[in-house]
């Protein structure tokens, strides 16, 4: 059972604005174009990514790709 939060009237102290950070939803539907392609990898490392994309429940080639654009995008920016 959720406990009923009481409001007081006591001072709230002092408070500040915080900029919107967050993107307009225009902005979260974009898709990157992506390109489908084969790829020979290490048995050890497809079982690693399965292994840790079960943990969090997600899929393991999502994972792969995730850290193959960070990579990219990580070196592209320092090129």
């Amino acid at each position: 059972m959720k406990r009923k939060i009481k409001y007081t009237e006591e001072p709230m102290g002092e408070l500040r604005v915080i900029k919107d950070f967050l993107p307009p939803p225009d902005q979260l539907v974009l898709k990157e174009e992506n390109v489908k392609i084969t790829i020979s990898m290490k048995k050890s490392s497809v079982e690693f990514f399965k292994k840790k994309a079960e943990e969090q429940h997600t899929s393991y080639q999502k994972m792969i790709r995730n850290v193959i654009d960070y990579y990219a995008s990580h070196y592209k920016r320092n090129a």
